[in-house]
C-alpha cells in the first residue's frame, strides 16, 4: 500500500531545542535556553513469563538507575527518522496534494483532488436537488468538483466549506447528543496508594468535535458535559518525541516542569513514542469499510462528506489489498466484497452510489463487517474494519452494554475496528468511544474533509497499523519526592492496580509511530523522610531502593504484540534528572492544551485560570505546524 505523509506534521521533528521564545514560558525572547525532554533508557525483566500480581513492597523493588537519562545537548536534539524523510521527499504527489490544499485555504475556496471531482460530479445534480440543506445557489460556489462555500470567516485550517446551515442553528444547541459525564482525578496518596494503573488511549475525537462546536458559535459555557476529554485534546497533536531503540517497542521522553496553573505542585510530561514498522509499503491490507446509510445520515456533513474522506483513502490502496463495503440502515447489505484494492473505479463507484434512509441496526452491519474481514482475512496483513456512523443506533442490538458484548467477542479474531464519528444534533459519542475501546479500535471525529485527509491518508500508519495491542501503564510514585499525584485526562481509561498483570484485561491499541502524552500533578514531599508514617497494622517505611534513589517514579508499560496473546513489560525510572526550569516549547504546548481541557470541564484544579490566559500563554510559543496554530486561534475565539 502507498502511503503519503503531510508535511506540515514533518515540521515537528525539527529539534526543539532551536525554537526561540520558550524557555520558561513567560515570553522569554532571548537565545533559546530550553530543555529537550529527557530519554529514558527501558529496563527488561529477567522474565516476562510470571504474570502474578506483586505486593507494593515487591514493586518497590527496582535496581538502581543506569544513569544514561541525562540531557540532551542540542547537538543530540531529535531529529526525523529516515523513513519519514525518505517519504515526505519521495512522494511529490503528497507534496503537491498538501501545497494545493494550503493555497486553496488561504483563499478560502477548497479545491478538491481530481479523485474526488470524478467521484462527486457524478452527483452535483443530487446536491443541487436539496437546496433546503446545501443552499447551492445561496454563497456557494462548485469548483473542481467539491462545494466550496465562500463565507471569508471560515477556519482556514480546517474550515467548513458545507455552508451557512452548519452555523444556523444557534448557540449551544445540543439536540439530543449523548456524552459521558466524567469524574476528575483526584489528587491520591502516594503512600497508602503508589500505583496508578490505566489503560492507553489514542483517540482525537474530542479534539475535532470540540472544533466543529467552536466553528459553530458554541459560548464556552456552551460546551456539552462530557464532551471534552482532556487527554484527547493533548494527543492530537505532534510532538518532537525521540523514536524507541532498535529492539524496543516505546520509549519514554520525561520531563518535569513547574505546574503552570498551580505554583504549588510540579507537572510530570511523559511522552510515548512507539516504533514504526519496517517495510510497511509492503504490508497488505484487508479493508472493510462498514457505512451506516440510515435517514440519519442524509446530512451534508455526514454520508457527503464521509463518501468524499473514503474517495481519498481508496487512492492510496494498491493490487494487494482488499476492499469491501458493508452498509447498514433497517438491515445490512455486502456492496461490494474483496475486491483488489487497485480498482479504484469500481471501489469510488460503490462509495458514492451510497444514499441514506431508513432506521439503524447497527449490531448486524457489525456481524456482517467481520464475517467478511475474516473471509479475507490477510496474515501478516492489515486486517481493519472502518466503521463510519453518527452513533445513533435504534434498532436491534442498542444499548450500550450488549455492543460492548458483541464488539468483544469480534476482536479476538485479529481484526481490528476504526471507528470514525460524523454529524451533529443526534451524535452518539458515548457508543462510538465504547465500540473503538472494547475493539482494539480507535476513535476519530471528522468534521471537515481536510480532518479526513488527516486521519484516512496522513496518518494512516498510525492509525490503522498496529504496532502493540492491549497496551497498559502503571506509574509507582517514591513517596520520599511525591506526597501526593493526579492523572490528568484518562478518566474513563482507569484501571484496577491487579489489572495491570491480568492479560484478560483490555488495555488499548497503538499504531506504527504514534505517540502518547500523559500528564501527572504532583504535590512533592518536602520533608523526604525515609519513614513516611507510623501505622500499627503495616510497615510503611521506604525500601532501600526508595531511600537511596534519585527516582521520582516508575513508568511500567505492559502489552501485547499484535499477533499475541501473552504481554510483555518494558520499566521506565524517572528521576529527579528529568526536571527542568527551561522546558521546550513541546512540552509547554501539551501543558496548556492541558490547561484548555480543564478549564473546558470546569476543573477544581485551575483556580482562577482562564481561557484567555491559556490563549496568552500559546501565544508566547514558537508554534511549529499549522494545527497547533490552528488551537490558538479556536481558544480564541471561545
Amino acid at each position: 500500500m502507498k502511503k503519503k505523509t503531510i508535511a506540515a506534521l514533518l515540521i515537528g521533528a525539527i529539534a526543539t531545542t532551536s525554537l526561540m521564545g520558550c524557555g520558561s514560558g513567560l515570553g522569554n525572547t532571548s537565545a533559546d535556553t530550553s530543555t529537550s525532554p529527557t530519554y529514558i533508557e527501558p529496563e527488561y525483566p529477567a522474565s516476562t513469563e510470571t504474570y502474578e500480581y506483586p505486593s507494593t513492597s515487591e514493586m518497590a523493588e527496582y535496581p538502581e538507575e543506569s544513569g544514561s537519562a541525562d540531557y540532551m545537548t542540542e547537538a543530540e536534539s531529535y531529529a526525523p527518522s529516515t523513513s519519514a524523510d525518505t517519504s515526505s521527499a519521495g512522494n511529490s504527489s503528497a507534496d503537491t496534494s498538501s501545497a494545493a490544499y494550503e493555497e486553496a485555504a488561504e483563499a478560502d475556496s477548497y479545491a478538491n483532488s481530481s479523485s474526488a471531482q470524478s467521484s462527486t460530479t457524478a452527483s452535483k445534480e443530487s446536491y443541487e436537488e436539496s437546496a433546503d440543506v446545501y443552499a447551492y445557489n445561496e454563497g456557494y460556489a462548485y469548483s473542481e468538483g467539491c462545494y466550496a462555500y465562500t463565507d471569508p470567516y471560515s477556519n482556514p485550517y480546517c474550515p467548513d466549506y458545507w455552508g451557512y446551515d452548519y452555523y444556523d442553528y444557534g448557540y449551544g444547541y445540543n439536540y439530543g447528543e449523548n456524552y459521558q459525564p466524567l469524574i476528575e482525578n483526584a489528587f491520591t496518596d502516594a503512600v497508602s496508594s503508589p500505583l496508578s494503573t490505566f489503560g492507553a488511549d489514542i483517540d482525537t475525537a474530542s479534539y475535532a468535535n470540540l472544533r466543529r462546536m467552536i466553528n459553530d458559535g458554541y459560548r464556552l459555557s456552551e460546551i456539552p458535559v462530557g464532551s471534552v476529554r482532556t487527554e484527547e485534546l493533548v494527543n492530537y497533536f505532534n510532538y518532537d518525541y525521540r523514536m524507541p531503540g532498535q529492539n524496543d517497542t516505546f520509549a519514554v521522553n520525561a520531563s518535569i516542569i513547574d505546574c503552570p496553573w498551580n505554583k504549588e505542585t510540579k507537572l510530570v510530561n511523559l511522552g510515548i513514542k512507539a516504533k514504526e514498522l519496517e517495510d510497511i509499503d509492503d504490508v497488505a491490507s484487508n479493508i472493510v469499510f462498514l457505512v451506516d446509510v440510515s435517514g440519519s445520515m442524509d446530512s451534508y456533513d455526514k454520508l457527503p462528506l464521509l463518501q468524499m474522506g473514503l474517495d481519498t483513502l481508496v487512492d492510496d490502496l494498491d493490487e494487494n489489498d482488499r476492499v469491501s463495503i458493508v452498509t447498514y440502515a433497517s438491515s445490512s447489505d455486502v456492496v461490494i466484497a474483496g475486491v483488489p484494492g487497485d480498482k479504484h473505479t469500481k471501489i469510488k463507484r460503490a462509495i458514492n452510489n451510497l444514499t441514506a434512509s431508513g432506521s439503524t441496526n447497527g449490531g448486524d452491519g457489525i456481524r456482517s463487517a467481520y464475517k467478511l474481514a475474516e473471509k479475507y482475512f490477510i496474515k501478516d496483513g492489515n486486517n481493519r474494519v472502518i466503521m463510519a456512523t453518527d452513533g445513533d443506533l435504534n434498532v436491534g442490538i442498542t444499548s450500550v452494554d450488549e455492543l460492548e458484548e458483541l464488539i468483544s467477542d469480534k476482536k479476538e479474531n485479529g481484526v481490528f475496528l476504526s471507528v470514525l464519528g460524523f454529524g451533529t444534533g443526534n451524535y452518539n459519542d458515548v457508543t462510538l468511544e465504547t465500540l473503538a475501546d472494547k475493539g482494539n479500535g480507535n476513535y476519530s471525529y471528522i468534521d471537515c474533509l481536510s480532518e479526513a485527509k488527516k486521519v484516512l491518508v496522513d496518518e494512516f500508519n498510525s492509525t490503522l497499523f498496529t504496532v502493540a495491542k492491549d497496551v497498559k501503564f502503571q506509574i509507582e510514585f517514591n513517596p520520599k519526592y511525591v506526597s501526593e499525584y493526579r492523572l490528568v485526562g484518562y478518566e474513563n481509561r482507569q484501571m484496577a492496580a491487579q489489572d495491570f498483570s491480568d492479560d484478560t484485561k483490555d488495555g488499548g491499541e497503538i499504531g506504527s509511530g504514534h505517540a502518547m502524552t500523559i500528564m501527572y500533578e504532583i504535590k512533592m514531599n518536602e520533608a523526604k523522610n525515609d519513614e513516611t508514617s507510623a501505622l500499627r497494622y503495616q510497615n510503611t517505611d521506604l525500601s532501600e531502593a526508595g531511600a537511596l534513589s534519585n527516582e521520582w517514579m516508575m513508568v511500567s508499560v505492559r502489552y501485547k504484540e499484535p499477533t499475541e496473546d501473552e504481554s510483555r513489560l518494558i520499566t521506565f525510572p524517572i528521576s529527579n534528572e528529568c526536571y527542568t526550569k527551561t522546558p521546550n516549547c513541546d512540552t509547554l504546548f501539551a501543558a496548556y492544551v492541558a490547561e484548555c481541557g480543564m478549564i473546558l470541564n470546569d476543573s477544581r484544579y485551575t483556580g482562577n485560570l482562564r481561557i484567555t490566559d491559556v490563549s496568552k500563554q500559546v501565544s508566547k510559543l514558537d508554534l511549529d505546524d499549522e494545527y497547533k496554530e490552528e488551537f490558538l486561534e479556536l481558544i480564541r475565539n471561545l
